[in-house]
Protein backbone atom coordinates (compact mmCIF):
# COMPACT_ATOMS: atom_id res chain seq x y z
CA UNK A 1 0.00 0.00 0.00
CA UNK A 2 1.55 3.35 -1.00
CA UNK A 3 1.91 6.49 1.07
CA UNK A 4 -0.62 9.29 0.69
CA UNK A 5 1.48 12.46 0.46
CA UNK A 6 0.48 16.12 0.76
CA UNK A 7 2.92 19.01 0.48
CA UNK A 8 1.32 22.32 1.41
CA UNK A 9 2.40 25.95 1.63
CA UNK A 10 0.14 28.80 2.84
CA UNK A 11 -0.90 29.77 -0.67
CA UNK A 12 -1.25 26.40 -2.41
CA UNK A 13 -1.12 22.62 -2.42
CA UNK A 14 2.07 21.67 -4.27
CA UNK A 15 1.58 17.91 -4.21
CA UNK A 16 -1.25 15.57 -3.31
CA UNK A 17 -0.90 12.00 -4.55
CA UNK A 18 0.37 8.55 -3.72
CA UNK A 19 4.08 7.77 -3.47
CA UNK A 20 6.42 4.91 -2.66
CA UNK A 21 8.86 6.99 -0.63
CA UNK A 22 9.45 10.55 0.59
CA UNK A 23 12.88 11.91 1.50
CA UNK A 24 13.12 15.13 3.53
CA UNK A 25 15.93 17.12 5.11
CA UNK A 26 15.64 17.75 8.84
CA UNK A 27 18.05 19.83 10.94
CA UNK A 28 19.78 16.53 11.85
CA UNK A 29 20.05 15.21 8.27
CA UNK A 30 17.92 13.42 5.70
CA UNK A 31 15.14 11.02 6.59
CA UNK A 32 13.17 8.70 4.32
CA UNK A 33 9.60 7.57 4.83
CA UNK A 34 8.10 4.45 3.28
CA UNK A 35 4.82 2.64 3.89
CA UNK A 36 4.68 1.22 7.40
CA UNK A 37 6.92 3.93 8.91
CA UNK A 38 6.37 4.57 12.61
CA UNK A 39 4.52 7.79 13.49
CA UNK A 40 6.82 10.79 13.22
CA UNK A 41 6.56 14.54 13.75
CA UNK A 42 9.57 16.71 13.09
CA UNK A 43 11.00 19.96 11.84
CA UNK A 44 12.22 20.35 8.28
CA UNK A 45 15.44 22.05 7.33
CA UNK A 46 16.19 23.97 4.16
CA UNK A 47 16.40 21.40 1.38
CA UNK A 48 14.76 19.53 -1.45
CA UNK A 49 11.92 17.13 -0.69
CA UNK A 50 12.04 14.16 -3.04
CA UNK A 51 8.78 12.31 -3.57
CA UNK A 52 9.30 8.96 -5.30
CA UNK A 53 6.13 8.12 -7.16
CA UNK A 54 5.14 4.72 -8.47
CA UNK A 55 6.80 4.00 -11.79
CA UNK A 56 10.09 5.65 -10.85
CA UNK A 57 9.17 9.32 -11.35
CA UNK A 58 10.57 11.68 -8.70
CA UNK A 59 8.83 14.93 -7.81
CA UNK A 60 11.22 17.48 -6.29
CA UNK A 61 10.21 20.57 -4.31
CA UNK A 62 12.42 23.13 -2.56
CA UNK A 63 11.28 23.58 1.03
CA UNK A 64 12.57 26.34 3.26
CA UNK A 65 11.89 24.83 6.67
CA UNK A 66 8.57 23.64 8.01
CA UNK A 67 7.20 20.45 9.53
CA UNK A 68 6.57 16.86 8.47
CA UNK A 69 4.07 14.47 10.03
CA UNK A 70 3.85 10.76 9.27
CA UNK A 71 1.03 8.61 10.56
CA UNK A 72 -0.86 5.63 9.15
CA UNK A 73 0.94 5.76 5.76
CA UNK A 74 0.08 9.44 5.35
CA UNK A 75 2.82 12.07 5.00
CA UNK A 76 1.92 15.74 5.46
CA UNK A 77 4.58 18.35 4.75
CA UNK A 78 3.85 21.95 5.78
CA UNK A 79 6.18 24.77 4.79
CA UNK A 80 5.89 28.56 4.76
CA UNK A 81 7.86 28.59 1.49
CA UNK A 82 7.89 25.72 -1.01
CA UNK A 83 8.74 25.99 -4.70
CA UNK A 84 8.88 23.83 -7.80
CA UNK A 85 11.76 24.24 -10.24
CA UNK A 86 9.63 26.11 -12.78
CA UNK A 87 8.81 28.76 -10.16
CA UNK A 88 12.45 29.67 -9.51
CA UNK A 89 14.20 32.65 -11.10
CA UNK A 90 17.81 31.43 -11.28
CA UNK A 91 19.27 34.91 -11.86
CA UNK A 92 17.51 36.21 -8.78
CA UNK A 93 18.64 33.16 -6.77
CA UNK A 94 22.28 33.67 -7.84
CA UNK A 95 22.13 37.34 -6.82
CA UNK A 96 20.53 36.39 -3.50
CA UNK A 97 23.29 33.85 -2.84
CA UNK A 98 26.02 36.37 -3.67
CA UNK A 99 24.36 39.01 -1.48
CA UNK A 100 24.00 36.60 1.44
CA UNK A 101 27.61 35.47 1.15
CA UNK A 102 28.79 39.09 1.05
CA UNK A 103 26.65 39.99 4.07
CA UNK A 104 28.01 36.93 5.90
CA UNK A 105 31.58 38.12 5.40
CA UNK A 106 30.60 41.51 6.80
CA UNK A 107 28.66 40.13 9.78
CA UNK A 108 31.71 40.21 12.03
CA UNK A 109 31.19 38.69 15.47
CA UNK A 110 27.40 38.96 15.39
CA UNK A 111 26.34 35.30 15.52
CA UNK A 112 22.64 36.09 14.99
CA UNK A 113 23.41 38.08 11.84
CA UNK A 114 25.74 35.35 10.60
CA UNK A 115 23.07 32.66 11.06
CA UNK A 116 20.52 34.80 9.22
CA UNK A 117 22.88 35.23 6.26
CA UNK A 118 23.82 31.52 6.25
CA UNK A 119 20.12 30.62 6.04
CA UNK A 120 19.62 33.09 3.15
CA UNK A 121 22.58 31.56 1.31
CA UNK A 122 21.25 28.02 1.94
CA UNK A 123 17.82 28.92 0.58
CA UNK A 124 19.41 30.38 -2.56
CA UNK A 125 21.64 27.31 -3.00
CA UNK A 126 18.66 24.97 -2.73
CA UNK A 127 16.73 27.03 -5.29
CA UNK A 128 19.68 26.90 -7.69
CA UNK A 129 20.20 23.17 -7.17
CA UNK A 130 16.55 22.42 -7.89
CA UNK A 131 16.28 24.75 -10.89
CA UNK A 132 19.53 23.63 -12.50
CA UNK A 133 18.83 19.90 -12.08
CA UNK A 134 15.63 20.09 -14.13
Amino acid sequence: MPLQVELVSPDRMLFSDEAEMVICRTPEGEIAFQPGHVPFLGALGIGIVRIHKEGGEVERVAVHEGFVQVKDDRVIILSDVAERADQIDTDRARKAKEGAESDLKNAGDDDDEAEKHKARASRAEVRLELAEDQ
